[in-house]
């Protein structure tokens, strides 16, 4: 089922929380590396629980990794780790930790390279899911199959955020994206 249509059958606070995300940033570009950083980490957090439980530990999330700027987080240290896996507000996986400070390292690197994470992942695209995935797992930590697609998607390199009917939908093509 397609997150649009999962909307309809939410109600109350559920529905407040899935709404915004999905009508304000779901399938609409990020131009901020340290924004794409956050998308990214989230989706790896997210891998084998709700996004419902992502969405509501997101403001802990930003506490917890200096507001995911990409430099800061990739200087993390052990105590870092430590204080990160001691953390009630976030997913406290030492394997999902260890990925955000790896992966803020590797953008840190493309950035270099490429001048921004935006711009590399614009010069790669357009890709299929299966070539991004290859690309991303020899660049990244933690990115499986559904991780890749899921933070493609939510930031407008994969197709398929949104439902041809989706109101949403509309407004992204109005932008100029897919």
């Amino acid at each position: 089922m397609s997150y649009c249509k999962a909307l309809k059958a939410m109600s109350g606070d559920r529905l407040a929380l899935h709404k915004a995300y999905h009508d304000h940033l779901y399938g609409f570009a990020i131009e901020d590396d340290n924004e794409l950083f956050c998308r990214l980490i989230l989706e790896i957090n997210q891998a084998g629980l709700s996004w419902e439980t992502i969405l509501k530990k997101e403001a802990s999330f930003r506490a917890a990794y200096a507001d995911f700027d990409v430099t800061k987080v990739a200087a993390f240290k052990e105590k870092d780790r430590e204080r990160l896996m001691n953390d009630a507000g976030i997913i406290r996986n030492r394997l999902k930790i260890n990925a955000a400070i790896e992966n803020a390292q590797a953008i840190l690197r493309l950035q270099q390279d490429h001048g921004s994470f935006k711009a590399w992942l614009d010069e790669l695209h357009p890709k299929s899911k299966d070539q991004w995935v290859k690309i991303f797992k020899k660049t990244f930590r933690f990115t499986g199959g559904e991780i890749v697609n899921e933070f493609l998607m939510s930031t407008g390199y994969l197709p398929g955020a949104h439902d041809l009917d989706c109101p949403v939908y509309k407004k992204i093509a109005k932008l100029g994206q897919k």
